[in-house]
């Protein structure tokens, strides 16, 4: 028997191989199906299953394209409504691969239709569960998101999630391994742990969520510091459960260089966006007028999901060479199929054809320092949780989650200036700005890690923990 964790960080992502004499299973797949592939090649293997722990929200899932190119059937919990041909199981119905078994419990809370996967190894023993987003390391799984489908409050769903983790979770042996769906970053839950493989022991210890005396507390505490959740979570739910085009369809069809006076044509249609991929420090001294800048070396595809929301919006990408293809991949990860190409030898070519170039204020944390006074206007655009950790005296919260809402207010003849944690979503939200008229600003380079480090006052420190 063999299990393999496939973690992707850019989506704090796992999904699953699973082999056993001759056949697998995978749990969970990314949209791109050829490693998966090239797995069960080296291991001589035919996929029988491919399970899905529920409709996913944060990714677009491989489950069509592996199952057409494997013959796999493609397994779902209890009440799952598919518009596609998939087995929908019986709750503790088991499934057998070579000469382990998989067993569906049936865990309602996170969605209806959540499943976790029990893995009974071939001696019969409960070795290993696959928790999807009903159990996560230090964290469950968020209950707010299935509410529009099921017409069920937020505190109702918590409630189901409370019977599925005390009635069938945690009886289970303290030595089997948890393999969760996501990891620290995901959108999903909102207090894990940056380790990615655990045992449940060691959860029923330490997770707060395993360890609440009755279900209204589980419910306060679960519910407790939610933050909305990022509006293209809909749209990946309807591909995940409708069905979407072919992976190989979207490169062949995104994959396409354009020269800088194909792209600047292109750039005039209306609601096009121009996305440029690179790092933050390269960007800001020379980008197409109007690019949104979210860096490919970073949290590309749930970032890209979060600013630009509709997965129809057409985009034309500006990348470092030689990572378009790759750019594509994880636009497609979050549904963002509509891309019309790319500029071809990147930005220098922009250049070399001499069109116009716009640039960002960006300042080191000691020049702001240098020119910080108490009637500054600092704007945060971390998360609320890290700005009441710590942050600079009277420094205004928006987080770039919410920040194109509050960019339609700002007073475009006030001079302010603006800062994440390194630098990364800082970037992001100048770019915004930029585009929105705003030029008034500057941007702090190393955000609040360096700014931290300079004799700007900020508030005392409070333990997340203790928040």
């Amino acid at each position: 028997m063999k299990v393999e964790q496939i973690y992707t960080k850019c989506l704090a992502q796992g999904a699953y191989y699973i082999f056993s004499e001759g056949e697998a299973a995978i749990i969970d797949p990314l949209r791109e199906t050829q490693p998966y592939i090239e797995k069960l090649e080296q291991d001589r293997a035919k996929l029988k299953y491919i399970f899905e722990t529920h409709f996913h929200a944060d990714f677009v899932s491989g489950h069509l394209d592996l199952s057409e190119k494997t013959g796999a059937s493609i397994i779902y919990g209890p009440t799952a409504q598919p518009d596609f041909e998939a087995i929908i199981a019986e709750d503790n119905q088991i499934f057998e691969i070579g000469k382990i078994k998989i067993k569906v419990l049936h865990t309602p809370g996170h969605t209806l239709e959540s499943a976790t996967y029990l893995l009974i190894d071939e001696n019969g023993k409960e070795s290993a569960i696959f928790s999807g987003d009903t159990l996560f390391l230090g964290d469950v799984g968020r209950p707010d998101l299935a509410q529009k489908a099921t017409n069920l409050t937020q505190e109702e769903l918590a409630g189901m999630l409370y019977d599925s983790l005390y009635n069938k979770i945690i009886p289970l042996p303290d030595d089997i391994t948890v393999y969760p769906a996501h990891g620290a970053g995901s959108a999903c839950g909102k207090n894990m742990q940056k380790e990615t493989i655990d045992t449940l022991g060691n959860q029923k210890r330490t997770n707060y969520a395993l360890n609440q005396p009755d279900k209204e507390h589980f419910v306060v505490a679960v519910l407790d510091g939610l933050t909305p959740p990022p509006k293209y979570f809909g749209m990946n739910v309807s591909m995940n459960k409708k069905g979407y085009k072919s992976f190989h369809e979207v490169i062949k069809e995104s994959y396409r260089a354009l020269s800088p006076e194909q792209f600047e044509n292109l750039a005039t249609t209306e609601s096009i966006v121009i996305l440029d991929t690179r790092e933050a420090n390269v960007f800001k001294d020379g980008f197409i007028p109007n690019s949104i800048n979210i860096g490919l070396k970073g949290s590309f595809a749930p970032w890209v999901g979060s600013i630009l929301v509709n997965v129809q919006t057409p985009i034309l990408l500006v990348c470092d060479k030689d990572t378009e293809r790759e750019a594509i991949t994880r636009l497609s990860r979050v549904g963002f199929d509509n891309v019309w190409g790319f500029l071809e030898d990147g930005i220098q070519s922009w250049k070399e054809a001499g069109k116009d170039l716009d640039k960002i204020n960006r300042i080191t944390a000691e020049e702001f320092a240098e020119e910080f006074t108490p009637d500054a206007v600092v704007v945060d655009v971390r998360k609320p949780s890290e700005y009441a950790t710590e942050h600079v005296e009277g420094a205004y919260l928006k987080p770039l989650s919410d920040f194109e809402e509050w960019v339609k207010t700002v007073d475009k003849d006030k001079p302010f200036y603006i800062h994440c944690a390194g630098g990364y979503r800082s970037m992001i939200a100048a770019s915004i700005l930029k585009y929105n008229g705003i030029t008034d600003f500057k941007e702090v380079d190393g955000g609040f890690g360096q700014i931290k480090k300079t004799k700007v006052p900020t508030t005392d420190f409070v333990c997340p923990s203790k928040l």
